[in-house]
């Protein structure tokens, strides 16, 4: 494991410390209090408790790393605790880093501060020959490899490397949470988890690949928990070693700690209380990888005399941004949101939170490159002079990166991406780049162009032969964010052709091979681009919150209200790391001249000016508009089964929720399919591009007999009612549809919106 030290064993001298009884009184000296300098009423009170169990309900911004490090340094200053009888653990080696050296400026760096992992990896290298003998098995920091051949063993292929990811990441989840392979598809259940692919598939590798690192004596990082866990269990005299060596734990995001890691901690404590834990439920985003914030929601509950101090005094953001938070977080549900904390800022005010609509995304990201641009002026000239280095666009999914990289670098504008791979970086970009240069070079003599007219048909025909398809797949996860990026091209196609109406293939792959260029150049010092995700636990002084609209933020694929609430939380989390300036956007339309259907994401109704909490209207005034036509309000479309209101573009389509019961004609929908495609080869047009899968099926369950109910239909707008309303029509009622006279005209595509 990078960056563990080799193993040592238990320090002898500690056993000779034993914890001080709450009742004591700590007799501190002038050294002592000095640690408790500057501190505020309730970072003192931290600082103060060093007895018992202790909860730290910290909210974002509060200053808890200064309240737990001051509280371990008063500690030991006091001479309640020996440092080395004292574990402070965290999630990255970051984070444990940062403690250390705090820890070691305040006069106790002799205080353990590693990952759950690091620690349990230490005592499982010393414990291992003593508890089952030899060396202990080789840590296997990539499992990739493996996964990828236990998947070739079950399924007789191999996975792409976005597959691979999807499997792995259930296989770290279902471990963490302590899910056999066998138990593996009844608890997706269970858990309420949308599996990326077939369950039994996955359990058939996940069961494989134990097999495998059984055969080849080698672990992987959850299984150092899981072994380590095993030690502790199996050999009494062993956990009794490892408690002589640590009395007193310090446990840092706490929220984020999985029922494994949690397992590990009450074996490390045995009968014990002295453990201090800090975390902020509001703050989980991380459940898809087993973190739960149950263990910080229920700690008062496990431990009745438990000591709760609240750090609700935000030093990070202006009153603005934090009025913005706490209000974000007012409007959510559940009980995580029942538990939150009300932030109280302590810095000066600042400008107004900007909520920017646009017309479309490259009109988003361009505004976002000219906001970045006046904020980089220098004070000297007048300006806000906020450095490169402290500026972030943050995003809800990886593949909105490549607009902003493209805007950011027109605009001459030095920029950096963290937690991801450049968008020209990409193995599915690069592959599609390698298939698109190909086809350029072999012109009309590559097969796969074959009935492809235009540029934006080539590409996609081209991008169909590396898995592309117009439909996005089912479910979340690394093949979703394949198939993202993949449609960034085919989008970024359509707007070259629409600019360039005469382009050729060869010309998008000079363009591609340009931007690629251009977004190589290396930059030391630059604008932030990341994911939500790996925005948490940084801050910057700007922060421009992007493409925030429903069915991105909410992600399509969150769909109880469990999934929900927890992306109000990565919003919060985003709004949460802007000091002074955040700007949050979204645009109507995907491109310029495209249908303004989009709608601002559902956790700004009653945030953004002029708007009502839980408004589903058009935008209101007082947000700032890129330009563009103004979008007519719609009012909410509700099931017509249930009469639940819709949020979910197919299900909005169908006008039904996905799990109620379909009246769908299969018959009707079945000879609706075969008409689709025999135009379709007519036209020389994709079968999607005469209606969708999803369009069919509404038609198949309104079954409309007239031009008017066929118009009502989502999807058939007013050139495809005039170009095939007769045919449908013909077909609802059993009838054969009349030969078209415009069999040979152009059909117009759908709406990209509508292509589901």
């Amino acid at each position: 494991m990078a960056g563990v030290t080799a193993p040592v064993p238990p320090t002898p001298s500690s056993s000779a410390s034993a914890p001080v009884p709450a009742s004591t009184t700590v007799a501190a000296d002038s050294s002592a209090d000095a640690v408790l300098e500057g501190l505020d009423p309730e970072q003192r009170a931290v600082a103060t408790s060093l007895h018992g169990p202790v909860c730290v309900l910290a909210g974002a911004g509060t200053g808890k790393t200064r309240a737990i490090t001051h509280r371990i340094a008063y500690g030991v200053r006091a001479g309640v605790y020996r440092p080395a009888t004292v574990l402070a653990v965290t999630f990255t080696q970051r984070a444990a880093g940062e403690m250390r050296g705090r820890l070691r400026l305040l006069g106790a760096g002799g205080v353990q501060t590693r990952t759950f992992h690091a620690a349990a990896l230490r005592q499982l290298q010393f414990f291992w020959p003593r508890a089952v003998g030899g060396e202990p098995p080789r840590l296997v920091e990539r499992k990739f490899a493996l996964v990828a051949e236990a998947a070739a063993r079950c399924l007789r292929g191999r996975l792409e490397r976005a597959e691979l990811r999807d499997v792995t990441g259930e296989i770290e989840w279902a471990k963490v949470t302590q899910i056999t392979p066998e138990e593996y598809a009844a608890a997706l259940g269970k858990a309420g988890r949308e599996a990326p692919r077939d369950p039994a598939e996955t359990a058939r590798i996940y069961a494989t690949y134990e097999r495998l690192k059984q055969d080849r004596g080698v672990i992987d990082f959850e299984d150092v928990l899981l072994l380590t866990v095993g030690i502790l269990t199996d050999r009494a005299d062993i956990a009794e070693t490892v408690r002589r060596q640590y009395h007193h734990f310090v446990v840092d995001e706490y929220q984020d700690v999985s029922p494994l890691q949690q397992r590990l901690l009450r074996l490390w404590l045995g009968e014990r209380d002295s453990l201090c834990v800090v975390g902020d439920a509001s703050q989980t985003i991380y459940s898809f990888a087993g973190a739960t914030p149950d263990h910080l929601l229920n700690f008062r509950a496990e431990h009745p005399d438990a000591t709760v101090v609240k750090l609700v005094r935000d030093y990070r953001s202006t009153p603005q941004v934090v009025h913005l938070a706490n209000g974000l977080l007012a409007q959510g549900r559940g009980r995580t949101a029942e538990n939150r904390l009300e932030l109280v800022s302590q810095r000066p005010p600042g400008p107004d939170p900007v909520f920017s609509e646009h017309p479309d995304e490259p009109a988003e990201a361009e505004a976002a490159a000219q906001r970045i641009r006046e904020l980089l002026v220098p004070a000297a000239e007048g300006g806000p002079g906020v450095p490169a280095s402290e500026i972030a666009v943050l995003f809800r999914v990886n593949a909105q990166s490549e607009i902003y990289e493209q805007a950011l670098a027109d605009a001459g504008v030095p920029y950096q991406l963290r937690g991801a791979e450049r968008f020209f970086e990409r193995p599915e970009i690069r592959q599609a780049a390698l298939a698109l240069r190909g086809a350029s070079r072999a012109g009309g003599n590559d097969g796969a162009l074959d009935g492809a007219e235009d540029l934006a048909g080539q590409v996609g025909a081209v991008l169909a032969t590396t898995g592309w398809t117009p439909q996005p797949p089912p479910g979340s996860g690394a093949v979703r964010e394949r198939w993202e990026s993949l449609r960034s091209l085919v989008r970024l196609a359509e707007d070259f052709q629409g600019a360039r109406p005469e382009a050729t293939l060869a010309d998008f792959v000079t363009e591609l091979t340009e931007r690629a260029a251009a977004q190589h150049a290396p930059t030391v010092e630059g604008v932030t681009l990341a994911s939500l995700h790996a925005a948490k636990g940084l801050e910057w002084d700007a922060v421009f919150l992007v493409g925030l609209t429903d069915g991105t933020l909410p992600i399509t694929h969150a769909k109880t209200p469990e999934q929900i609430e927890e992306e109000r939380r990565l919003l919060y989390v985003g709004v949460t790391r802007a000091r002074r300036h955040l700007t949050l956007s979204w645009a109507l339309a995907r491109s310029p001249g495209g249908r303004a259907g989009r709608r601002p994401s559902r956790f700004l109704d009653g945030l953004r000016p002029g708007s009502a909490a839980g408004a589903r209207s058009g935008a209101a005034g007082g947000v700032e508009r890129g330009g563009g036509r103004s979008r007519r309000a719609r009012g909410p479309v509700k099931c017509r089964v249930c009469g639940k209101t819709l949020t979910e573009a197919v299900e909005v389509k169908l006008r039904r929720c996905a799990e109620c019961p379909s009246s769908m004609d299969e018959e009707l929908y079945e000879r609706l399919r075969e008409w689709r495609l025999e135009r379709a080869r007519e036209l020389s047009r994709p079968a999607y591009a005469v209606f969708t899968d999803v369009t069919l099926m509404a038609i198949a369950e309104d079954v409309p007999g007239a031009e008017d109910e066929l118009a009502r239909i989502s999807g058939v707008g007013p050139h495809k009612l005039r170009q095939f309303g007769a045919e449908v029509l013909a077909l609802c009622a059993g009838e054969e549809p009349p030969t078209s006279e415009d069999a040979a005209d152009d059909a117009p595509a759908e709406d990209s919106s509508e292509n589901l």
